[in-house]
């Protein structure tokens, strides 16, 4: 199920201030260039398939299936079959669809529509992505907690001003990238930086049947430079550049910001009240591409407003509370990571939007945003970017006044209002799409927990192993004790090192994963052996890492082959029952970075019966953002928590525990 590939990449640090390249001008070196994403061997593909499938097999065995060998034979007779017959020809029909693209076989054909535009699902928890940015120090802890009085419309000046700080953040750093200040295109970091960050702005995804679409802006679009804000579920389109490429400095965006607030507070107490219509977008695509077309057939007015949707470079949403969850174990950070992911029952959102900003009035911020234009990587650099500085970094904010005694500016504007037409079948439409919004969300268990005992430094410095595959192993161990089996992993490569490449599944669990975990559950074990059965588990996630990186994966390469194939056209090997378990990702996962700047992330679950994991590995804190279904009587977020944080510390005491073994080859922590 290709779509529940699409997860959060890691392999390249996030920035701070003090990380961000500044190399000089691109014109005192020759451009590189990045290569063509390859059409990988046949041959490798299938051996490297056929090694993922062994754990399945050996499982089959224990539980009385088909001997083993005699199994993995089966399918050795059906790849060799297919390498020599169908296998090759779809290999020579990829090869020269590949002569034909632009870019490259992959992303010109096949990607966006297989991962992402075809399926029909809600975005709202299934496909966006959300990042719970860190507090700002600035904000006076009366705000932060809620005490504040001082508001109107529910919105607090603080709130305001943190937006107006973040909105402007942001657009420097696109600017800066657009100049080539920051990562220059004489790095493969920069052209990669220079290729995917545009893609996250001014784009939105267009609800169509049977296929979805991403806009693209017919220049000049009078909204090209301009940003949505949202509250009370108003629009009001809001000039950022007064003059190209010059954006309009902090201080005037607040006050913009603040008018319209102002706005909104004046709309308010006449009684007036804001059609919710882009709680639509929060909707199973067919009903929202349905209802968009009759929104659209109703006033040209709404036609205007939907082209400002889909050009405006991001959606900032002013919430005009501080939310807090009701949910199981409830807590401030959760409560925060909620808002950020679905706000309250998907309104003053609009989940198609590549890149929506968020601020409770509480001042507490966000990022949330629609997965198919980029990888979530690369609007959290963004992001890493403009939490770099708190607001008190700048010395030239106003006084800020009371509030609630302020009026609304004599100066120019620099916003307007985009009010909906809409009649009583839309706003029925609307109560029926919140309804079934405030089901997914009940539905979704999600939290972040933070792993304390030890971090990334431990396993580096005194275990000697790489971070992620670490973590890879204690997530599987925790699969097994809550469950007691095995499942397909997936985790998220970046094959950034081509032109275009988005991403690569690694296929976690191994043979050798398999005997690490197995072992950790059999007290007769040595812990000799155990030790040595994690690095042997840790050294192969090693190699399959590197091997989908650079282009050698197996599910991007066999999606393609597939694709390739005529309707009359069959193979044994895409027939197994295997082939697809193989893919059924329970355990999906992905690490972002260390998340010095986030309190927490997240992504839903793409199984029912599974768990989806974002993890930051700091150096010593691991957060794990985690989200499973309550409806799921065999996953429970917070029991799969205490696997982890359990399988964490049982593997660093087998590490810390000297081995029995008096071979002076055999690896021990540095202590």
């Amino acid at each position: 199920m290709l779509s529940r590939s699409r997860k959060i990449s890691n392999s390249l640090p996030l920035m701070s201030k003090r990380r961000v390249s500044q190399a000089a001008p691109a014109s005192a070196a020759k451009p590189l260039r990045l290569p063509r994403l390859p059409v990988p061997l046949l041959r490798g593909t299938l051996d490297r398939y056929l090694k993922s499938l062994e754990p399945f097999l050996l499982e089959d065995e224990a539980c009385g299936g088909p001997p083993f060998r005699d199994a993995l034979q089966a399918r050795v007779a059906w790849a060799e079959e297919y390498e020599r017959g169908l296998g090759k020809t779809c290999q020579e029909r990829l090869i020269e669809l590949d002569r034909k693209s632009p870019y490259n076989w992959l992303d010109d054909n096949f990607w966006l529509n297989k991962a992402y535009l075809e399926w029909r699902a809600p975005l709202l928890v299934n496909s966006n992505w959300w990042l719970a940015y860190k507090h700002d120090r600035s904000v006076p802890a009366c705000v932060t907690e809620g005490l504040d009085q001082d508001k109107r419309a529910g919105i607090s000046s603080w709130q305001i001003r943190r937006a107006a700080w973040l909105l402007r953040r942001t657009l420097e750093f696109k600017k800066r990238l657009e100049s080539q200040e920051l990562y220059p295109d004489t790095t493969r970091t920069g052209l990669w930086m220079r290729d995917t960050v545009p893609r996250m702005f001014n784009v939105c995804r267009i609800p169509q049947n049977n296929c979805d679409k991403l806009s693209s802006p017919q220049l000049p679009s009078p909204y090209h430079n301009k940003v949505l804000v949202m509250i009370h579920d108003w629009i009001y389109v809001l000039d950022v550049y007064d003059s190209e490429p010059l954006e309009t400095e902090h201080r005037e965006l607040e006050r913009r910001i603040r008018d319209v607030v102002i706005d909104a507070e004046g709309r308010l107490m006449s009684g007036e009240r804001a059609p919710p219509v882009a709680v639509l977008s929060s909707d199973d695509r067919e009903t929202w591409a349905k209802n968009r077309s009759y929104l659209l057939r109703l006033s040209s007015s709404n036609q205007n407003i939907m082209r400002a949707v889909e050009d405006s470079i991001l959606v900032l949403c002013l919430d005009h509370y501080t939310h807090a969850t009701t949910d199981p174990y409830p807590s401030e950070l959760k409560s925060h990571l909620h808002n950020i992911r679905s706000g309250v029952n998907a309104r003053n959102r609009w989940f198609d939007k590549g890149v929506t900003l968020i601020v409770e009035n509480n001042a507490r911020a966000g990022m949330m945003g629609e997965h198919s234009p980029v990888d979530a990587l690369v609007p959290s650099i963004v992001a890493d970017y403009s939490l770099a500085e708190d607001m008190e970094s700048d010395t030239d904010w106003a006084l800020l006044e009371p509030f609630t005694l302020q009026a609304a500016s004599p100066q120019p504007r620099g916003w307007a209002r985009l009010d909906w037409t809409v009649d009583d079948h839309l706003r029925q439409e609307c109560r029926e799409a919140e309804k079934r919004a405030k089901a997914i969300i009940a539905d979704s268990d999600d939290d972040v927990h933070c792993f304390t005992d030890y971090g990334s430094d431990w396993m580096k410095n005194i275990a000697q192993l790489p971070p992620d595959a670490y973590i890879q192993m204690a997530m599987q161990l925790a699969w097994y004790r809550t469950r007691g089996n095995f499942t397909a992993t997936y985790e998220t490569a970046l094959t950034r090192l081509f032109l275009h490449g988005r991403t690569e599944t690694i296929r976690t669990l191994t043979t050798d994963s398999r005997q690490f975990i197995l072992a950790m559950c059999d007290s007769a074990t040595p812990t000799e052996v155990r030790c040595d059965l994690l690095r042997k588990a840790v050294k192969t996630h090693g190699s399959l890492t590197k091997a989908a990186a650079t282009g050698k994966g197996v599910d991007r390469h066999m999606l393609g082959l597939r694709l390739v194939m005529k309707s009359n056209e069959s193979s044994p090997l895409f027939e197994d029952n295997h082939f697809s378990k193989s893919q059924e990702w329970k355990l999906s996962t992905s690490g972002l970075s260390a998340g010095e700047y986030f309190r927490g992330t997240g992504f839903g679950t793409p199984y029912n019966d599974g768990y989806g994991i974002n993890y930051l590995a700091g150096s010593d804190i691991i957060k794990f953002g985690v989200e499973s279904k309550f409806s799921c009587k065999e996953t429970s977020t917070e029991g799969f928590k205490d696997a982890i944080f359990s399988s964490l510390n049982e593997m660093r005491n087998l590490l810390l525990n000297p081995p029995l073994s008096d071979n002076p080859n055999f690896p021990r922590p540095r202590l």
